[in-house]
């Protein structure tokens, strides 16, 4: 059966269902916890590098060894949600995040804080895997992008609620370092608070019905008819379900396998959201987050002015989310990445110029800039991190879960993931070797990245808006064949 005649037999609901709204935001949980476990060390970790006695090189690796979990845990969990489903997968995360929330909290020493460091960064990397896929799968198509783009919302609450919940733990006590509640230091407790939204979250996984589509893969017919009905909004549930079998009959057993293709050893499509992965990290975005404080004292910032503008940055992040979401129905995918593209290439450029001019304080390796390179920088930091958290940063999440054809989403979002996670790490561990080499060369290179971005758009992305997940089979790449 073509796709036009079964949108025409079954046009998209009118109107948004609640129920969708709310399952999707229950999903979108799993975004929140991802956000809140990359960002809470950064409160903690001058006081545990002290109370463990670590070095610079060590505490760097304390510092990113949850990525590594995060490339682990994206790369298995399509695997383990194609054989167990959606929510079983949800409900794994969840139980270790609260894990590695309680025993990074109650860690002995470095070591064993690294491994439950490790142990929710396979959280991590399963929840950035899992619920926008979920999410693409229960939602309708016309409402597809803001429902999706609820991941990125929730990562970046998550990171906004670490920053607020670190600063808050720390002043009550009185410093990271100082004793908390029951006599325990106040860093412990920035990890171990974690564990709250941890269980909160996989108590309402438990609730969550399936996917309709891992559904009707398990043959199990009556549950999918009763989710798509209930949730979705579908008119014609039969022919809904004719049209994803029709999807899934020529794989009756998805893997990794199914990934493989002629073009370098992957399908095309599957090569389209690595690159759309890669290069939402190749663009720097998480040196502004890792390494903000840093770089507003370059500017002339003291210590507290900057922790206070970082806080500032993430309230910004979320204010640019959620123009995302108002926007990505209404205005399409492509349009917004190009749009994005070039904005962060100008942005990242006009940073790397401001950075030529900077000043090495005598007696220091700290660099200052000049008036008016001082506020040029600033405003075109922040200028990137708008024009990154409008386009880039829930775009590339919302086409992930909905690119793929059905019969591969979860193995190949998996990969997407893992590779995102590889770029993340690669991007943290090699920005101060390229800041020592010089903070215009590191930024100018972001801005080579955000420009080759642009092309890739421009020549490759096809736009996705209001098609049905059954019709991802039929995409084509390339800007000549683009159909709105």
């Amino acid at each position: 059966m073509s796709s036009s005649s079964s949108r025409s037999a079954a046009e998209p609901a009118a109107s948004l269902n609640a129920k969708v709204v709310g399952i999707s935001i229950a999903a979108a949980v799993g975004g929140f916890l991802f956000g809140f476990d990359t960002s809470v060390i950064n409160g903690a970790v001058n006081a545990l590098s002290e109370e463990f006695s670590l070095g610079a090189g060590l505490t760097g690796f304390a510092v990113s060894s949850a990525l590594l979990g995060c490339a682990v845990g994206a790369w298995f969990a399509g695997t383990l949600s194609n054989r167990f489903g959606r929510i079983p997968v949800m409900v794994i995360a969840a139980i270790l995040f609260f894990i590695s929330a309680i025993g990074s909290g109650l860690a002995f020493g470095v070591w064993d804080l690294i491994i439950w460091r490790v142990v929710g960064g396979l959280g991590v990397g399963a929840a950035s895997v899992i619920a926008p896929a979920y999410i693409a799968e229960v939602a309708p198509a016309k409402f597809r992008g803001r429902l999706g783009s609820l991941q990125q919302l929730a990562i970046v609450l998550g990171i906004f609620t670490a920053l607020l919940s670190n600063a808050l733990i720390a002043s009550s006590a009185g410093g990271s370092a100082e004793t908390f509640w029951f006599g325990v230091a106040a860093w412990r407790w920035m990890f171990m608070i974690e564990a709250v939204p941890a269980a909160a979250y996989g108590v309402m996984a438990l609730f969550l019905p399936e996917s309709p589509r891992y559904l009707i893969r398990r043959n199990q017919l009556d549950r999918a008819s009763k989710v798509l009905f209930d949730y979705t909004g579908e008119p014609d549930v039969n022919l809904k379900i004719e049209q994803i079998r029709a999807t899934l009959e020529s794989e009756e057993k998805e893997s990794l396998r199914d990934l493989v293709g002629e073009r370098f050893g992957l399908k095309p499509i599957v090569w389209l959201g690595i690159l759309l992965s890669l290069f939402q990290q190749l663009v720097g975005i998480n040196v502004i987050f890792y390494y903000s404080t840093t770089l507003w004292q370059s500017v002339g910032f003291d210590e507290s002015q900057a922790l206070l503008t970082s806080t500032f940055t993430s309230v910004m992040n979320i204010v640019a989310t959620i123009i995302a979401i108002l926007l990505v129905d209404r205005v399409g995918r492509r349009v917004m990445l190009l749009v994005g593209s070039a904005g962060m290439t100008v942005s990242l450029g006009l940073m790397a110029l401001a950075f030529s001019f900077g000043e090495v304080a005598a007696g220091t390796d700290s660099v200052t800039l000049p008036d008016p390179w001082s506020t040029v920088a600033l405003i075109a930091a922040n200028a990137f991190v708008m024009f990154f958290g409008t386009t880039w940063g829930p775009l590339v999440w919302v086409l992930l879960g909905e690119i793929f054809p059905n019969r591969i989403r979860a193995s190949a979002l998996a990969v997407a993931a893992a590779a995102q996670w590889a770029a993340n790490w690669a991007v943290s561990a090699t920005f101060p070797t390229l800041s020592d080499i010089g903070l215009s060369f590191a930024y100018g290179l972001y801005a080579a990245f955000a420009l080759l971005s642009l092309v890739f758009v421009y020549l490759w992305v096809p736009e996705t808006k209001d098609r049905e997940l059954e019709d991802m089979d039929t995409l084509e790449l390339g800007r000549a064949r683009k159909k709105g």
